[in-house]
């Protein structure tokens, strides 16, 4: 058991049965009444994300999340395979669980993976990736940076928005929280 005042980013809460995964908090104390926290949580199942505020000192369960660097391997069916880097065991992750990280995994990555009770519950990638553009029409003469986006795939098989001069085989970062072209990388 914890308190509200132990709460963090990332904290892996027991509400209800059900496990929720702190994404923003803040501690608010008013001029007249109690202090309390003001949370955003995200169902570790489901997803859905919900707003909760909590009266400061109040006792919370708090869940047991071992997190772990893993090495992407490679997708088999609808599972994703991961392997420990320590000691190289293998864990087959499902589709549903990885969600939208398929969107930025290339094989070998690292990753992190949040495991509750052998269960592996969700996938943290790094802030931003780097990927290769394998479509993109082609840029005009004169196009500059800012003069509008166009759509490109990523070599994922994503589509994101890159400016006009951005060419097929361009290596670019991409923001792995929305999708967001970051600038080009050279090698």
């Amino acid at each position: 058991m914890a308190t509200t005042n132990d709460i963090k980013n990332g904290t892996v809460l027991k509400l209800e049965g059900q496990l929720w995964n702190i994404i923003e908090f803040q501690h608010v104390k008013p001029g007249k009444g109690g202090a309390f926290v003001r949370t955003k949580m995200r169902n570790v199942m489901s997803g859905k994300v919900v707003d909760k505020t909590f009266n400061a000192g109040l006792k919370i369960e708090t869940a047991t999340v071992d997190r772990r660097d893993y090495q992407y391997l490679y997708q088999d069916g609808e599972d994703f395979v991961f392997m420990d880097t320590q000691d190289y065991d293998q864990i087959h992750v499902s589709g549903a669980t990885v969600g939208d990280a398929t969107n930025f995994m290339l094989e070998n990555q690292m990753v992190n993976i949040a495991i509750h009770e052998g269960i592996p519950l969700y996938i943290e990638l790094p802030a931003s990736v780097v990927l290769e553009i394998t479509y993109t029409e082609p840029g005009l003469q004169g196009d500059r940076s800012s003069a509008g986006t166009k759509p490109a795939t990523v070599e994922t098989g994503y589509e994101i928005q890159v400016p006009l001069f951005v060419e097929q085989g361009t290596k670019v970062k991409v923001d792995t929280r929305d999708g967001s072209y970051l600038g080009r990388v050279n090698d």
